[in-house]
């Protein structure tokens, strides 16, 4: 479990100018839900048992420890088949805005595609080894003011969950200290098995699933305006200490946090968060770092470059757009150009390049994002 060194009191973290200077792209999950109905997605694949069964259930996976970089790698290896199958069963090929692959990835995040599977039996012992029952009744608040689980709009809204723990979690430090509890401390698992008992209740099945990040063109404002600022500079700084963390990973780094404040610290408004989150998160998740160097091999090793560095075939000159690159405009490129991309590489016999791990994706992105 990632740890948060000691600090004194603000907010948590800081970027780099040039992170800070990298587009996040805005999206949301009730426009993604629509895109992923309108666009014939639900035709092959489904979310949580509702769709079709030609391709992964997108809510179900084994293997939930999907970055969008990993999300992006198998597509684009998948693709060919993809394709096939599409152009098999009579569908019409999405082509993708990077809006709407935006839209999409807050979708897959809203059905916790990203998240790790928690298992509800073990959630709901935790629950209450960790004495969360002793003020949170399911229906009803047990003590201290506690608000029932039944009211958790977070256990909807993953942002919405790291804003009440961090809004709350200086007031129940109070709490536990008048009642004579030790602070529980929590590791991501934990909280995930916590979420998966707290979701699968007959109580809390109102709650609808919801993401959505914004631009992040407000957050530094947040990050500065509640003085986050004043402390996280220097050696406190975290501006590389999120990348590939999910939102449960952020929220029990600053529930575990909380005992280490001398003072309270600031609160957020569910807006506030978004925005910071989106300033400070979503640019590590979705440009999770790499390698220059490396994915300068990766670009001439996968013959990206036979078309793409001297326009070979019709294809664009790649490095040298205007743009930036991340995982969501490479999915929206493939989604746009992919089926004209493989017909022409078939025509020249070219093989579909493949990529080998995720890292090779940021390596690629950052290579691309070096040559303007």
């Amino acid at each position: 479990m990632r740890q948060f060194p000691r600090v004194t009191a603000g907010c948590f973290l800081l970027l780099s100018a040039y992170a800070a200077s990298l587009p996040v792209i805005p999206g949301d999950s009730t426009r993604g839900a629509k895109i992923f109905e309108s666009e014939q997605c639900i035709k092959c694949h489904a979310v949580n048992g509702r769709g079709g069964r030609i391709g992964l259930d997108l809510g179900r996976t084994v293997s939930r420890s999907y970055t969008p970089a990993q999300l992006a790698s198998t597509m684009w290896n998948h693709a060919p088949v993809m394709f096939g199958a599409i152009k098999a069963a009579g569908i019409e090929t999405p082509k993708l805005s990077p809006e709407n692959a935006a839209d999409l990835f807050a979708f897959f995040y809203s059905a916790r595609f990203f998240d790790k599977p928690g298992q509800a039996a073990e959630g709901k012992s935790e629950f209450e080894e960790k004495r969360c029952g002793v003020c949170h009744g399911i229906t009803e608040s047990r003590a201290e003011g506690a608000p029932p689980v039944a009211k958790w709009e977070s256990l909807a809204d993953p942002v919405l969950l790291v804003q009440q723990m961090w809004n709350h979690s200086y007031r129940m430090k109070q709490a536990f200290k008048r009642r004579n509890l030790e602070w529980q401390s929590l590791t991501s698992g934990q909280l995930d098995d916590i979420l998966a008992y707290l979701r699968s209740l007959p109580e809390t099945a109102h709650l609808v699933s919801h993401f959505s990040n914004t631009s992040g063109q407000q957050g530094e404002h947040v990050f500065e305006s509640k003085g986050c600022i004043h402390c996280h500079v220097g050696t406190l700084a975290l501006e590389n200490r999120l990348k590939n963390m999910t939102l449960t990973d952020i929220a029990v780094d600053m529930w575990n946090h909380a005992p280490r404040m001398l003072d309270q610290p600031p609160t957020l408004t569910p807006e506030e968060m978004r925005q910071l989150l989106s300033f400070l998160w979503m640019r590590q998740f979705v440009y999770p770092g790499g390698s220059i160097a490396t994915g300068k091999k990766v670009f001439e090793g996968r013959r990206c470059a036979e078309c793409h560095a001297g326009g070979a075939h019709g294809a664009p000159q790649l490095p040298g757009q205007a743009h930036k690159y991340s995982e969501v405009t490479i999915i929206s490129a493939l989604w746009r150009h992919g089926p004209q991309m493989l017909s022409r590489m078939k025509e020249a016999g070219i093989g579909w390049p493949s990529f080998r791990s995720a890292q090779e994706v940021a390596d690629l992105i950052a290579y691309l994002n070096s040559v303007q």
